[in-house]
């Protein structure tokens, strides 16, 4: 049967670039784009999109039913620092979302479900070293909070129900192609903004706060490279653990300088950086590596490149 996929929430950081690589892999036509709203014209205007609220099961279905879906991407959620401001809707949005569409793939309208997580669901009493695929999970937001209880859905759907879910936690992600959505580490994609637009950036973080962080494109490789792998492969049904790189505000920025020597940056905490400081320095990916051969591609040198060269050359840059 042939592949015919939803993304939901297109229009959002991740979502944007995922519609456009899966276009490209599995053809225009095969591919739904869908948001609560017309808000990204690349994605818009690139192929089928259509509007849907994820908090409706009846619009997903619908969906779901006249386009013939195989495969289905939640990509909708409230962030980090955006879902401390409305708990309650960032509970519903993240939580409910995930429902319908686990009940889709157990009544058999779909086949496959692909739900990303987070380093979020980590915490101040996980380990910050190397944190492993299995250990304390203790998160301190919502938006953790309700990914660590996505997980253990996803997994009881998959062990009760036989759903072929499947998850990667994603580390803070870099993209030039959208703007930052709400999350604590976006200052690793605004800084260059700024520092291509006015050649300074003040920090909402310390200089010395170390979190994993990867460059977009890997980001939808292992999203990708996790959906087509043979299920059987798949060993965890709750997230895996993802990483590429970690780094700080202050190596960031002196990476940044070897490509413009008179960038400046200040640093005033905000409180933002309490999530932060829950969350790991860096990231055991192991399990991800053996189990369907996740390898990532960009480090801090070429990251940086990549995004200063993207931003000099994207038609929309201020």
């Amino acid at each position: 049967m042939e592949t015919k996929i939803l993304i939901i929430g297109a229009c959002g950081q991740i979502g944007t670039e995922l519609t456009q690589k899966l276009r490209q892999i599995y053809g225009t036509n095969n591919v739904v784009a869908s948001d609560i709203r017309k808000m990204n014209t690349d994605v818009v205007n690139s192929g089928p999109f259509e509007v849907v609220n994820a908090l409706d099961y009846n619009q997903i279905q619908h969906l779901v039913e006249i386009h013939n879906i195989t495969d289905v991407y939640l990509m909708a959620a409230l962030l980090s620092a955006t879902a401390e401001k409305n708990p309650a809707f960032a509970w519903d949005l993240n939580m409910n979302s995930l429902f319908h569409v686990l009940n889709l793939a157990k009544a058999k309208k779909i086949k496959k479900v692909f739900w990303p997580s987070s380093i979020a669901v980590f915490g101040p009493t996980t380990p910050k070293e190397h944190t492993p695929q299995y250990t304390i999970m203790e998160p301190t937001t919502v938006y953790g909070i309700s990914k660590q209880s996505g997980e253990r859905w996803c997994e009881y759907y998959h062990h009760v129900f036989g759903v072929d879910v499947r998850s990667v936690r994603y580390p803070g992600l870099i993209s030039w192609s959208s703007p930052p959505g709400g999350g604590t580490t976006d200052y690793a994609v605004d800084i260059f903004h700024k520092a291509l637009s006015n050649g300074k950036y003040d920090c909402f973080l310390a200089s010395k706060t170390k979190m994993p962080m990867m460059y977009m494109d890997d980001a939808i490789q292992a999203t990708i490279k996790i959906m087509q792998s043979e299920a059987e492969l798949i060993k965890i049904r709750s997230s895996y653990n993802l990483a590429a790189m970690s780094f700080t505000p202050s190596e960031l920025a002196s990476e940044i300088r070897k490509h413009l020597p008179d960038f400046e940056i200040t640093y005033n905490p905000d409180s933002r950086q309490q999530i932060a400081d829950s969350w790991p320095a860096s990231i055991d990916d192991s399990e991800a590596r053996k189990d369907w051969g996740w390898e990532p591609e960009f480090d801090l040198v070429n990251t940086t490149l990549a995004m200063l060269e993207n931003l000099k050359n994207h038609p929309n840059f201020i």
